[in-house]
């Protein structure tokens, strides 16, 4: 099974400091600071990057498991929000809209769900300070 790795580092204190973050593939290299993560300052953080790769992640398994079922997905976007709440990863709500031809709302919802509770991303992130994943599907045509 591959392995993935992505690096940080952080130079000074924890208010004053600035870090970097990067991926080992090189698609991602950015800055963050605690005014980027803690404060309304521009700029990437940690739980960003969490909820890119659980978007992603559901995503990708929403569509294999459409698929599996005998629909044909035409797109899956998928919006994830992380909320950090008194030093912790609390929540992460999930917005996806999905094309998929053919598909019942039911089907459709329970395909969705499904997702939700098995993508790698979701396994990994629930039962440690998360206590819910949410979601709201919405099919489009």
């Amino acid at each position: 099974m591959p392995r993935r790795t992505a690096n940080a580092t952080w130079t000074g204190t924890l208010k004053d400091g600035n870090g970097t973050m990067e991926t080992e593939s090189g698609a991602y290299e950015g800055s963050f600071s605690f005014a980027t993560r803690f404060e309304d300052e521009p700029g990437t953080n940690p739980e960003e990057l969490i909820g890119a790769a659980h978007a992603g992640c559901f995503s990708m398994a929403f569509a294999n498991t459409l698929d599996g079922e005998g629909y044909d997905p035409q797109e899956v976007h998928t919006e994830a929000t992380v909320h950090l709440e008194e030093g912790s990863i609390t929540r992460v709500d999930l917005r996806t809209e999905a094309q998929v031809p053919d598909i019942d709302e039911a089907a459709f919802q329970e395909i969705a769900t499904d997702a939700k509770e098995n993508c790698p991303v979701s396994r990994a992130l629930i039962g440690g300070s998360i206590e819910e994943i949410t979601l709201e599907a919405t099919l489009t045509r």
